[in-house]
């Protein structure tokens, strides 16, 4: 069958925009991604002594939507072909002449799932890969020089957390097939250079956007932190704010495990990319290992501004520890010095406080039982003393330098 010729732009549906998951009012203060939802998704959902390469979906898994993006040198489309799988493979078989990205989103049709992997004779240990969704990042090579990669997304949600999702690549001789378990991602700046008119995307091979794809999410890493920086840098403000919140230290130590945690996901894109710089050029051509030496670069970068984040975290919390141990020195020196004060007035006072009697019970004088406190001018001379230890004691504190705030 002669292939039918390429689709121009215009002729293709506009791809409908992707709604939000939840409901738009409950954006402004809920992240996409929640803290359950992310618990969720490290789970298996699968019993213990499965057989390798069982398939299973979460009860949760959103709807899969099928997007196509087809292009050549001069032509380009893109349609969604949700619930249409025959067409979707129909369209591949009759233009072999075009590159095309399918990207799958949302994993909760599992004939589907297994239909998408018999089509393009996926590995069903790697499709379990997909579904489990919650893979490290890492590179396989597979039947006919194929590649299969993980790249985990990241970013930094409203409520201060950092959350992540993974992005599922597989190369083919013309295509690339991406897997995802959310409507939202990072890569629409991707899909925006594929619709410019001059855009390197459609000159190189279907292994470059695959190389595009993974350049795109490790970019992604920067904005994510650039807002940790920000945070940080927001709480050792706080650390030295009279008026600080008692929580803060809640604060450090959480955005600390986030901040591990982002490391963790980075750090094996190192690796990833280390790995597909030393696979043969018949995997991976020469002139793609360029720009992977340069996403390697970006990689490393990312990772040693992790580990940068990770030490100023440490840090701010020594730093909160200290400064707060020094707020506790000051309220307790102010407290020994008044307790100290005090003292010696108390001692006077409860000195004077005893009831000796000043004559015997035959009214002999008794000279010695505090005679003072039947002078007339006791009280006065006494108030006297007091003032006088008093002005003794400040004296020697701030002699000694006690007194200061420094």
């Amino acid at each position: 069958m002669n292939p039918a010729p390429a689709l121009p732009r215009a002729a293709a549906p506009p791809l409908p925009p992707i709604s939000p998951t939840t409901d738009p009012v409950e954006t402004l203060t809920t992240p996409p991604f929640s803290a359950e939802r992310e618990a969720r998704r490290q789970a298996r959902y699968q019993e213990v002594g499965q057989r390798p390469g069982t398939l299973n979906v979460r009860p949760d898994a959103l709807k899969p939507r099928m997007l196509l993006l087809s292009y050549t040198d001069e032509t380009y489309s893109e349609t969604e072909y949700t619930d249409r799988f025959d067409d979707l493979v129909a369209y591949l078989r009759d233009h072999p002449e075009q590159k095309h990205w399918i990207d799958v989103r949302g994993y909760g049709d599992l004939p589907l799932m297994e239909r998408l992997m018999e089509e393009f004779g996926l590995h069903p240990l790697q499709m379990e890969d997909v579904l489990g969704d919650y893979q490290r990042a890492k590179v396989e090579v597979f039947d006919d020089n194929r590649l299969f990669l993980v790249s985990r997304m990241t970013e930094f949600t409203p409520d201060l957390t950092i959350n992540d999702d993974q992005l599922s690549i597989f190369t083919g001789p013309n295509y690339v097939l991406t897997f995802q378990d959310d409507y939202e991602d990072c890569l629409d700046v991707l899909r925006n250079r594929f619709r410019g008119n001059f855009s390197q995307l459609r000159r190189k091979s279907s292994g470059y956007l695959a190389y595009a794809l993974t350049d795109v999410v490790l970019d992604h890493y920067y904005p994510t932190m650039a807002a940790i920086g920000d945070y940080i840098e927001e709480l050792e403000e706080r650390i030295f704010d009279t008026s600080h919140e008692r929580r803060l230290l809640n604060r450090i130590l959480r955005i600390k495990k986030d901040v591990v945690r982002f490391r963790r996901l980075v750090y094996p894109e190192r690796d990833k990319m280390s790995e597909i710089l030393r696979l043969p050029d018949e995997v991976v051509p020469e002139d793609l290992k360029a720009y992977y030496r340069d996403a390697y670069d970006h990689a490393i970068q990312a990772l040693d501004l992790a580990e940068s984040y990770r030490d100023n975290i440490s840090s701010l919390a020594d730093l909160f520890l200290s400064d707060q141990s020094n707020r506790m020195n000051e309220v307790m020196k102010v407290l020994t010095i008044i307790s100290s004060i005090f003292i010696p007035l108390s001692f006077v006072v409860g000195l004077y406080g005893m009831n000796f009697q000043h004559e015997d019970s035959h009214g002999h004088l008794l000279p010695l039982n505090m005679p003072e406190l039947y002078s007339p001018f006791g009280y006065p001379i006494l108030l006297v003393v007091l003032t006088a230890i008093v002005a003794g004691q400040v004296y020697y504190f701030w002699r000694k330098g006690w007194l200061s705030s420094d």
